[in-house]
């Protein structure tokens, strides 16, 4: 018997007049502005340019979304193709399911694209940027509390999350469940404070504080991952996110060492300051000329 347990929302959608706001998109929004922020602070704080980190942020965000989708949907195929599927719905990202590896990889992308053109470092960028990822995705995590999706295996312990019969699947005995998302949120809101602390303990720098992140979120994923009851492809009776969280908490690893060896400490100078327009020097040139 549960003698206490989290509700879920009644409803994940509302609307204005026609136009409706759902939860799900509203906490991916709200993470995206907080993370941001964090961002914009740190790297004004390294000495970058104010406004840099977010409009580095109009590539990356972008590129994120469509590579959380590409993986959520290559990872799961299921769930939009085959007979009775509309693949059509693979597009409703509103619905949920975005896979953190694909929105890595692309939005990686997508901030060296921003960075080239704004003429900033990209590992430092990275760094800067680490604290402002994980607060990001612990707000973005309660997208799936509105939705009522990714959640745990049967509980009866006082934090177990009431889930509504529509949504339970094959399990309508049970009525409360492991809160995944509410781990994976105060999981990596813990990472954020864990990166910051290190960063200045150790003087990481060169993209080693966003590797801290990478492999303190894969260790929290990876057991979180094995709460889960959602359908999810396996390999060798394991899950597909498990196995890319072992494959990158390892790449994470190397690359923290061997760029620790060839660069201790941190960049000096994560945004040199643009060469001027040689048509502006030369206007200036002959104002200077005129007033003479």
């Amino acid at each position: 018997m549960t003698i206490a347990s989290i509700p879920s929302p009644s409803d994940g959608v509302w609307y204005l007049g026609d136009f409706p706001i759902r939860g799900y998109a509203l906490c991916i929004i709200v993470g995206i502005v907080a993370g941001v922020w964090v961002g914009e602070r740190r790297w004004v704080a390294r000495g970058g340019q104010r406004g840099a980190i977010g409009d580095v942020a109009v590539w990356a965000v972008p590129f994120g979304l469509v590579g959380g989708r590409i993986y959520h949907v290559i990872t799961d195929p299921q769930l939009y193709f085959g007979e009775g599927k509309d693949p059509i719905t693979a597009l409703y990202i509103w619905r949920g399911g975005l896979g953190i590896w694909g929105a890595i990889a692309l939005g990686a992308l997508g901030a060296y694209i921003g960075c080239r053109r704004r003429r900033m470092k990209f590992r430092a960028y990275a760094d800067a940027l680490a604290p402002g990822i994980a607060v990001a995705q612990g707000i973005g995590r309660w997208g799936n509390w509105f939705n009522q999706e990714l959640y745990g295996r049967p509980t009866t312990l006082p934090w177990g999350l009431q889930i509504d019969p529509d949504h339970r699947g094959d399990l309508q005995e049970h009525e409360t469940f492991h809160p995944t998302f509410l781990y994976e949120s105060l999981w990596v809101f813990g990472m954020a404070g864990l990166v910051i602390w290190a960063e200045r303990r150790f003087e990481l720098g060169f993209g080693r504080a966003f590797a801290l992140y990478v492999m303190g979120y894969t260790v929290g994923r990876g057991w979180i991952e094995s709460l889960r009851v959602d359908p999810a492809n396996e390999l060798l009776g394991m899950r597909i996110n498990i196995w890319a969280s072992i494959i990158v908490f390892l790449a994470a690893l190397g690359y923290l060492i061997v760029v620790g060896r060839r660069h201790p400490g941190r960049e000096t100078d994560v945004q040199p300051v643009p060469d001027p327009d040689p048509s502006e020097e030369a206007t200036e040139e002959s104002s200077e000329e005129s007033t003479r």
